[in-house]
């Protein structure tokens, strides 16, 4: 299936209109149940209170199937990059529902929607804390987002980013030391 998945993704870049639409049919069926276990991963972590798991697909699905600027390597590549297409639409929301939030008018405590605040500021500091580092260490940043957001394994992170499982290790560690010093000190 990984092989077929990559052909389907090197056919994306080099077709006409016509059969790009083909060439994405059969790409969908094979990627779907990855992209929505990705997508409940990042759910998982209390996210969901600001998209539907199939939302959060879909959208991810169009965003990474209409870039032409990427030269699709392999399976693991997709994925990752469906990571970061994913947490960009979880901040997005967050930060949407924070400016809607500003201009709301009041009302009561009864009629208010079940929205968290709290999940919102938390995603919101994460996603802060890993702009700052990635001024740091895009590469620490880059196994955050494949190991947090993507729930990717080591071995897997370490395929997609070609390194050592090591290197994964000790940058995933370093990483989430910084990123915990960061936040708690907020």
């Amino acid at each position: 299936m990984e092989t077929e998945v990559t052909l389907l993704l090197n056919e994306l870049g080099k077709e006409g209109k016509g059969s790009e639409k083909e060439t994405l049919d059969r790409l969908l069926p094979l990627v779907y149940n990855e992209l929505r276990r990705l997508a409940r991963s990042f759910l998982n972590r209390e996210y969901a209170a600001s998209i539907q798991t199939t939302e959060l697909v879909h959208e991810a699905y169009f965003k990474l199937t209409n870039q032409r600027s990427v030269d699709w390597e392999n399976r693991g590549q997709f994925f990752a990059i469906a990571a970061q297409a994913m947490r960009r639409i979880l901040i997005d929301a967050a930060r949407s529902r924070k400016a809607v939030k500003r201009e709301a008018e009041k009302v009561p405590i009864d009629d208010a929607p079940s929205i968290s605040v709290e999940v919102d500021h938390q995603l919101l500091e994460l996603d802060e804390a890993l702009t700052d580092l990635a001024a740091l260490d895009p590469d620490q940043v880059r196994v955050v987002e494949l190991r947090y957001f993507g729930g990717l394994t080591i071995e897997e992170t370490a395929d997609v980013l070609k390194v050592s499982p090591a290197t994964v290790k000790r940058e995933w560690a370093t990483a989430r030391a910084w990123l915990y010093d960061r936040i708690s000190k907020k």
